[in-house]
């Protein structure tokens, strides 16, 4: 069995809305339960990092025990030389440096429904699926500029195909803290730039694959992105691309809540006392049992 986790830093939250509490919409939460309990059923236990806001808020809504490994804090020590506004997913790097190898990192908005132990059998870095290299997103080195004399290693290759980061797997504990200790300093040493997209795209998904090449460490590509999104294939399910459809369109997140929490309730009875006390989803609940 596998472990893995979640993770959650809530800062860029604020940075976004200063004068809200904080909040998970509807359809993450939903996401976040069936990512954690479906993991727990077909691959092995998972925890959530998070900060101190992040876990009070799981908790408020009854959510700590869908992690069996529990919540961890840890992300409330993340080095403030990191600009949360720009590397506002910094959390998940911070998160995967804590953790011993074997490990999967996964996002909340991503679900595995099968096993993957023959999948990630004798790999040392498994990432769902690469990425093309679009100009507007990973652009030149050139692109970037640094302080304090920093530069980035003279002989990454430039030409690897970056890796997306909502679910890896690493086996290899030295190369987790190669990768891991090369995006935060990339993060904590860019200067010049305000691109929330490029440079947190660049520190998380380009770097990795950098540093796998620099290492002649071979990363394996679990699905092309084209059979991803593709209704043919039924391992995963990946919201991201799904997200501003459901915050424009209240008839596709109803659809989305709905099916979710019953699903749920299929699959984890146990659960829907939880669901039918959040205040977020009781409108989707009722609906149903009305």
């Amino acid at each position: 069995m596998i472990e893995a986790f979640h993770s959650n830093w809530t800062k860029p939250f604020f940075n976004a809305n200063p004068h809200k509490e904080y909040y998970i919409e509807d359809f993450e939460i939903l996401t976040t339960i069936l990512s954690a309990l479906k993991w727990r059923e077909k691959n092995g236990s998972i925890k959530m990092i998070t900060d101190k806001v992040g876990a009070n808020y799981y908790k408020s809504i009854g959510l700590e025990d869908i992690w069996d490994l529990g919540i961890d804090v840890s992300l409330e020590d993340i080095n403030d030389k990191i600009d949360s506004n720009i590397f506002w997913a910094a959390g998940k790097l911070y998160a995967l440096k804590s953790q011993k190898s074997p490990c999967v990192m996964m996002d909340t908005d991503f679900i595995v429904w099968e096993n993957l132990g023959d999948i990630l059998n004798n790999t040392e870095v498994s990432v769902i699926h690469k990425e093309k290299i679009v100009k507007e997103v990973y652009p030149d080195k050139e692109y970037f500029k640094f302080k304090d004399g920093y530069y980035l290693d003279k002989e990454f290759d430039w030409t690897v195909l970056p890796s997306n980061t909502a679910f890896i797997y690493i086996s290899n504990d030295e190369f987790k803290d190669y990768y891991t200790a090369t995006a935060i300093e990339f993060m904590s040493k860019l200067t010049n730039s305000d691109d929330k997209i490029i440079n947190m795209v660049f520190a998380e998904q380009r770097l990795i694959s950098m540093c796998a090449k620099r290492k002649n460490i071979e990363i394996k590509e679990i699905m092309s992105l084209e059979n991803l999104f593709s209704n043919k294939q039924k391992l995963f399910t990946h919201t991201w691309g799904y997200k501003k459809e459901m915050k424009d369109d209240f008839d596709k997140r109803k659809d989305f809540c709905i099916r979710c929490i019953n699903r749920i309730i299929r699959d984890y009875p146990e659960y829907e006392d939880i669901i039918g006390n959040i205040k977020h989803l009781k409108r989707y609940y009722n609906e149903i049992k009305n």
